[in-house]
């Protein structure tokens, strides 16, 4: 049996398509996890399989020329959530096998699933969002109010104005330029969202509107900026908690602190936004 698991990913990694950055061990990790699920598996079930990867930051920006790069070894709160989210449509799509992955992780990232250039990446997660709610990979809840009783406005300026932090942006004028232009569509969007006090008790609504699993985006008062960290949701028995890439923590973790408690204490945190993936 070993044996033909070691023919089959080797077939799989020999198909992969050339524009895709990856470690055997990423291949080996997916195909795995994929082969124990089922159409049914949660995201939760794979965000805890996670537990325990380093936090690491900046591992899409890879070479000059962009590309597809899968990194299961090294993840931050972003490509915790695309690597979850393209683990979970695959399996609710039955879809076992490395290429699969590597179809449904580019269409998630990529604005329409297309890789063109640095720019046709989804940076903004409000765009994010958008992209994969066409794709029909997710949908945002905003309602019942209460909870949603506050609206964000969005504000997302943040690339274009400080393009030193962004390796593609640093010395190209054109690609910023690019970037302000999608970011000029954006700002203005609303949306409601949960404020965090909101969030301070534990109440039967509560649980009733945030399920296991669903992806929770906390706002930001920070300018330029409209979700400051992104996690999953994870209910225990003292209310809800974040699991996460932890930079704290330097891994994934489940926050042993209750969401209300953690967002208490980031003043810039305004509440959470919540986004449930479509199985």
């Amino acid at each position: 049996m070993r044996y033909m698991l070691t023919i089959l990913l080797t077939a799989i990694v020999l198909a992969a398509p050339a524009q895709v950055t990856y470690d055997r061990k990423d291949s080996v990790t997916v195909c795995r996890l994929l082969h124990k699920s089922t159409r049914t598996t949660s995201p939760l079930w794979f965000a805890r399989r996670l537990h325990g990867v380093p936090y690491v930051a900046h591992t899409l920006e890879v070479g000059s020329r962009e590309q597809l790069v899968v990194n299961t070894r090294q993840l931050d709160c972003t490509t915790l959530v695309e690597t979850v989210t393209a683990l979970t449509v695959c399996a609710h799509q039955g879809r076992k096998r490395w290429t699969d992955y590597l179809d449904v992780l580019r269409q998630l990232r990529y604005r329409q699933g297309r890789i063109d250039g640095y720019t046709s990446r989804l940076h903004y997660f409000t765009d994010w969002i958008a992209d994969n709610t066409l794709m029909q990979y997710v949908s945002e809840i905003q309602q019942p109010d209460p909870p949603f009783t506050a609206l964000q406005v969005v504000d997302a300026t943040f690339m274009s104005s400080h393009p030193q932090y962004y390796q593609a942006l640093r010395d190209s004028q054109q690609l910023v330029d690019v970037i302000r232009r999608q970011e000029a569509q954006l700002c203005g969007q609303t949306y409601r969202y949960i404020p965090k006090q909101q969030l301070e008790r534990d109440t039967p609504l509560l649980r009733q509107t945030i399920r296991d699993g669903d992806i929770i985006a906390i706002t930001t008062s920070k300018k330029g900026l409209e979700i400051a960290h992104l996690g999953f949701a994870v209910w225990q028995r003292d209310g809800l908690h974040l699991l996460n890439a932890s930079q704290l923590h330097k891994k994934v973790v489940t926050e042993p602190m209750t969401l209300g408690r953690y967002l208490q204490k980031h003043p810039s945190h305004t509440g959470i936004r919540v986004i449930r993936i479509i199985q």
